[in-house]
């Protein structure tokens, strides 16, 4: 049986992966931008309704992982709040100008996290070698690498992230994402012998809203949200 998360950008997008039977929630931001921390209000809430445990990403703006000093220090205070309200862990990464793992940052937020889990986040897709950076990663003390094997797809990468797992030997999960849905995840599973998995299970909503005036402005449409039948698809298919 293989174990899902999904990405949530909303505390009703999280409560909708429990629903369906979800593993874990992965909480986030603006999902279209890759993802952002979500806000404190929004952490909390999740954290009192979830059963399942929730995984916050820390990450304070879309584009590249090469953050300045108070960047890094608005993370780690991020981390710090999720370990304050009883998280089960946080998803974070960072690089360097090189656009190799930045050890002295992340050794930082693994420090702040203390006894919450930590996953290293998909700027691991942007290194040259991987091979070499999951050893780095397995030594700064991750327990998860999220990845698509580099590739734009985790199906496209399938090749890369069969021989992470194998590589990784037990010493670190090895966690495909991207692209993933029910039609693929159980072929994936077979290629790669991972053991989680990672989905947004996401579909677009209609705006609520009785009277939308002409949406000119690009702010009437609806919502994305976690869609409750794909996750128990998905899971179904897992198990």
């Amino acid at each position: 049986m293989g174990l899902l998360e999904v990405a949530a950008n909303s505390v009703a997008s999280a409560f909708a992966a429990q629903e369906g039977g979800a593993h874990r929630v992965e909480l986030c931001a603006s999902l279209d931008e890759g993802g952002i921390t979500p806000s404190h209000g929004t952490i909390r809430l999740a954290r009192e309704g979830l059963r399942i445990p929730l995984y916050v990403l820390i990450r304070p703006r879309s584009g590249d992982f090469l953050y300045e000093n108070d960047e890094v220090e608005a993370m780690i205070d991020d981390i710090e709040h999720c370990r304050k309200l009883g998280c089960a862990g946080v998803v974070v990464g960072a690089l360097t100008a090189e656009g190799e793992i930045d050890v002295d940052t992340c050794e930082r937020f693994i420090e702040a996290a203390g006894p919450m889990g930590v996953t290293f986040h998909r700027a691991f897709d942007l290194l040259p070698d991987r091979s070499e950076a999951l050893e780095t990663v397995i030594d700064l003390g991750f327990e998860r690498v999220l990845t698509s094997g580099g590739m734009s797809s985790a199906v496209a990468g399938a090749g890369p992230l069969a021989r992470l797992v194998a590589q990784a030997a037990h010493r670190i999960v090895v966690m495909p994402g991207a692209g993933i849905d029910p039609e693929n995840i159980v072929a994936l599973r077979e290629t790669t012998r991972a053991r989680e998995f990672h989905a947004s299970a996401k579909r677009r909503l209609p705006s609520a809203m009785r009277r939308v005036p002409a949406d000119t402005l690009g702010m009437g449409g609806g919502e994305t949200r976690t869609d409750v039948a794909t996750v128990r698809a998905l899971v179904k298919a897992l198990a």
